[in-house]
């Protein structure tokens, strides 16, 4: 059994998130709100994403795997204003979620979640710990899009940098101490990162948002952020590319 209501802005932010890495997902769904972890088919990032029951606004369901496929929640998801309340009930009969916004009614076949593990995250001990707002790193993922298809991410005890070197041009971010949520670095570390993969995961905060990143050098990076007006929780990995001497 499944049966939720919520608005279209918060189903489209979870939405968003699940498909910055897979096209199907596997939601588990229980009393207190449903979870989905994933890896993209690359095995480069992982998604573990927790939203609590009270994102929407009438929620019940029992302990259950559901598999969706995200290119046609959004297609109804499309179909919402902001403030449209969108209703979502499975049709165990026939193995559906039936999804209506306004006067449209969408019955879709769910995917079979046979093949879906869930991941374990790996146990990290990162020694760095920074949160920048979102719309900072945007806008040094703007500034690199057009030099690199990399970009290292470097914390050191005075600030944050991003930087993006390609073969004749280089970008760099600088926040320093000041202008940082918070910061907790002891010694300077350094990572590189695909630059698609972090500018989709940074896209999938609200725009007034910040992320909180947990770093080492030649480590991945761990991602928190909040969802959901903070009633969801995101943990994104994302694999670095060790750099060659």
């Amino acid at each position: 059994m499944f049966s939720a209501k919520a608005k279209s802005e918060v189903l489209k932010e979870i939405v968003d998130v699940i498909s910055t890495l897979v096209d199907e997902a596997k939601l588990n769904l229980g009393k207190d709100g449903l979870s989905v972890k994933a890896v993209d088919p690359a095995h480069v990032a992982m998604l573990d994403l927790s939203v609590a029951k009270d994102a929407f606004e009438e929620y019940s369901a029992d302990e259950q795997e559901m598999g969706v496929d995200m290119d046609k929640f959004k297609e109804v998801l499309k179909l919402a204003k902001a403030g449209d309340i969108v209703s979502m009930d499975y049709d165990e009969e026939k193995n559906r979620l039936i999804m209506s916004v306004g006067n449209i009614t969408r019955r879709m076949a769910l995917v079979d979640t046979a093949g879906m593990s869930d991941p374990k995250a790996p146990n990290l001990n990162l020694p760095v710990k920074v949160t920048v707002r979102a719309e900072e790193l945007r806008q040094g993922i703007r500034a690199s899009e057009s030099v690199s298809d990399h970009v290292a991410l470097i914390c050191t005890p005075d600030g944050f940098e991003m930087t993006s070197e390609g073969d004749t041009d280089s970008v760099n971010l600088k926040l320093p101490k000041d202008l940082l949520e918070s910061l907790d670095c002891k010694e300077t570390v350094r990572s590189l990162f695909p630059l698609d993969y972090f500018s989709n995961m940074v896209k999938a905060v609200s725009a007034a948002g910040s992320i909180t990143m947990f770093l080492g050098t030649d480590y991945p990076v761990k991602m928190e952020f909040k969802v959901s007006d903070g009633k969801g929780e995101v943990h994104y990995l994302l694999a670095p590319r060790i750099e060659s001497e």
